[in-house]
């Protein structure tokens, strides 16, 4: 892959998704863009944590493949996000506790005092990204099936675990406000376990619909 997943995704987000971001969050469009190419990183490496054991792997398929696998352009998704849609597909809050779990405050926190926004705008930023985030994965897994055409034997949960953990290396390696973010949230108890245990309650479903 000849760039990171987080540089893929935030490619996407450049210009009018950006502009929208930043309108919503009441905040300048270069803050906004510094915030969001720190959360990205911080999701996508946080899922990655999730998606190391073989459980949270299949969760997250599982969800990718019910609710996101259609999801359509991230433009009109993020559109939805904003537009205060209600669906399994745009409740960035529940995809965030199941994601981040007890740790989401803390990564709240540190993203706001990285990036100048205040905490409320950060949790509001983590809760757009969060589902764009899951639609992209989506897209890279489904892409090219047709809707509808999943085809399963062409991606798998392993498949996205290998995925998300090269990401999670490429983060840690590549350092900056995402990768001391990431190591900051979720090496903070060094048990090795975040997350898992938030999808195993949930089944195959990561979502789960609640808030």
């Amino acid at each position: 892959m000849s760039s990171s997943l987080t540089d893929q995704l935030f490619q996407q987000l450049q210009g009018a998704p950006l502009q929208r971001i930043a309108q919503q969050l009441g905040a300048g469009q270069a803050q906004t863009a510094g915030a969001v190419s720190a959360a990205l990183p911080l999701l996508l490496g946080a899922l990655g944590r999730n998606a190391s054991q073989p459980q949270g792997a299949q969760a997250l398929f599982g969800a990718l493949q019910q609710d996101f696998a259609g999801a359509g352009d991230l433009g009109g998704l993020l559109g939805a996000v904003l537009g205060g849609a209600q669906s399994r597909q745009t409740n960035g809050a529940g995809i965030l506790g199941h994601v981040l779990g007890g740790q989401l405050p803390r990564a709240e926190a540190g993203l706001a005092q990285a990036t100048g926004l205040d905490s409320g705008k950060a949790g509001q930023l983590m809760k757009i990204l969060a589902p764009i985030v899951l639609a992209f994965l989506a897209r890279q897994l489904f892409q090219d099936k047709g809707e509808g055409q999943l085809a399963q034997g062409d991606a798998s949960a392993q498949q996205l675990g290998a995925i998300l953990g090269e990401e999670q290396r490429q983060v840690r390696q590549q350092g900056g406000i995402g990768g001391g973010l990431l190591g900051a949230v979720l090496d903070q108890d060094g048990d090795g376990q975040f997350g898992v245990g938030d999808l195993l309650k949930i089944g195959g479903g990561l979502l789960g619909g609640k808030r």
